[in-house]
């Protein structure tokens, strides 16, 4: 007979927690590692938990952080479920040994959702493919939207992200107890989560808590507080109540996220415009995460291992959902005057991606030059600055879902091995392939466990990792013409010309003002 296995119970520095096994691995879910972030902690860095006496169970997932859902256009792609309560500065693990003597690789995940939506009680986030692997796993929770990153006078900046750091110092000192070893920390993140791990690898104060990172979808930038402050100022009008800290923490939770979601609906990847992202603060980021990063001789966090990556059809996420992709295809060059604004680029960047790729429509053309502006030519600066230590990938399989191709967020059911999930399928369809998850969640392990994912680092060749259809294969600078685009010559360019809006200009520019306002009715943040 099977020996019944005693629900696990470890030691952290705030209290004992209970834990149980679920097919062979210990979870621990809801494990405070910050106080409440309200009544007075509101718009505050966040403090220490309260220590408890006795052990606690956390076999379920703790409170999420306040958020507005996604509208209805992308529920059916995204799930983010909503768990409440006040206590949502918590974590999970997920552990193959708890106790202080197995010494594991750590992977701690820093979810997207565009700094205003996500949490780790996603389904398709579960740690357990990690955990069956070796690699200790965690996940986290912080504060989004208004709470987390808006920008005011009577408040520090970037509260979310203090949440994130507090959560890596939490790793540091308790991650032993569970299994891991916190001298062999991995911190890594997708979209929001990504340009999160991007300003902690810059953070001067996060040194020393993490030894690799991965950025998948995101990188490293620092928001204009001008754009993060409009997000206030907006939300202040419509509440009729002042742009402070001590003005917000006055009003009704469920009214401050409505009002949010409505303001919000004014930004999007493509359009950009106003938005809450991670700003310059003097302190935990005090100066442009990527250029600190990349500063010649004297980047920041050089002896962080990196692993980059993206996927072929980020953009697709953006507009499919809405429809917009026929539309923007319409809009022709009035869409790609908008590009240019978003990308502030001149028409010698649209030239030279249509001679590059004369087939792509117009939306194609705009999305890849705004997922090339804002995520890959950072990423392979990054990469650039350094060579030997940094690892290159494209997640190119596309969806089985109409449209949708290898679009943001797809890859991630194959990152956690969790393909066969109902929340994974939203995106991926039935059938993903088995093979490309055990590849793609394989060298997210190699990566945890020894810094080496499996291919060739960055180097002068530009090697990329494809995870597409079949087996996948190494490239060299598969996207290197595209990029090169944007520092081209415009006076030795020969491509073709872009069309001149002629005729027809007060009609399109009355259409692309729809598609803005489309945009904007459906909700999607500025990053997923």
């Amino acid at each position: 007979m099977t020996a019944v296995r005693t629900n696990p119970v470890v030691s952290t520095p705030y209290g004992a927690v209970r834990g149980r096994y679920e097919n062979g691995v210990a979870v621990f879910r809801g494990i405070p590692y910050a106080a409440p972030p309200f009544g007075p902690r509101r718009f505050r860095p966040p403090e220490p938990p309260e220590r408890w006496d006795g052990v606690r169970d956390t076999v379920d997932f703790g409170p999420t952080a306040p958020k507005p859902p996604y509208s209805e256009a992308f529920a059916q792609y995204l799930s983010d479920p909503v768990v409440p309560g006040d206590d949502c500065l918590n974590l999970n693990v997920w552990t193959p040994e708890p106790g202080p003597g197995a010494r594991l690789p750590v992977l701690v995940w820093l979810h997207g959702g565009a700094l205003t939506r996500g949490s780790s009680a996603v389904p398709v986030y579960d740690g357990h493919a990690f955990a069956r692997d070796g690699v200790v796993f965690v996940s986290v929770n912080y504060r989004l939207g208004v709470e987390g990153y808006g920008l005011f006078p009577d408040a520090p900046a970037n509260p979310g992200l203090r949440d994130q750091f507090a959560a890596l110092q939490w790793v540091h000192e308790a991650i032993g107890a569970f299994g891991g070893d916190p001298g062999r920390v991995t911190l890594a993140g997708q979209s929001a989560g990504a340009i999160s791990t991007g300003a902690l690898l810059a953070a001067p104060q996060a040194q020393g808590l993490f030894r690799r990172a991965v950025l998948q979808s995101g990188a490293p930038e620092a928001s204009d507080r001008d754009k993060v402050r409009r997000m206030v100022r907006r939300m202040a009008t419509r509440l009729k109540v002042p742009a402070t800290a001590a003005a917000f923490a006055e009003v009704d939770r469920d009214l401050l996220l409505r009002t949010q979601a409505e303001v919000g609906r004014l930004s999007s990847p493509v359009l950009g415009g106003p938005a809450f992202g991670i700003v310059v603060d003097g302190d935990l980021v005090p100066r442009d995460p990527l250029e600190a990063l990349i500063e010649p001789g004297a980047g920041v966090a050089k002896d962080v291992d990196l692993m980059l990556g993206w996927t072929s059809d980020e953009y697709r996420l953006w507009l499919v959902p809405g429809g917009l992709v026929e539309r923007v295809d319409r809009l022709g060059p009035v869409a790609l005057a908008g590009a240019m604004a978003r990308c502030h680029c001149g028409p010698e960047v649209v030239r030279g991606y249509r001679a590059l790729h004369p087939e792509a429509g117009t939306a194609e053309t705009v999305g890849q030059m705004v997922t090339d502006h804002l995520l890959r030519i950072p990423l392979h600066r990054l990469a650039g600055a350094r060579p030997g230590t940094s690892y290159v990938y494209e997640f190119a399989w596309p969806s089985h879902l109409p449209k949708l191709g290898a679009c943001h967020a797809l890859e991630l059911g194959f990152v956690f091995d969790t393909g066969d999930t109902p929340e994974s399928a939203k995106l991926a369809g039935e059938g993903a392939p088995a093979e490309l998850a055990d590849a793609m969640h394989g060298a997210w392990v190699r990566f945890a466990v020894d810094g080496d994912p499996g291919w060739q680092p960055w180097d002068a060749t530009h090697p990329v990792q494809i995870f597409g259809k079949g087996d996948s294969c190494l490239a060299s600078g598969p996207r290197d013409q595209d990029f090169a685009v944007w520092t081209a010559d415009p006076t030795t360019k020969e491509t073709a010309p872009v069309s001149e809006p002629a005729e027809g200009w007060p009609a399109r520019t009355a259409e692309l003002r729809s598609v803005v306002r489309r945009l904007r009715r459906s909700g999607l943040a500025r990053r997923h």
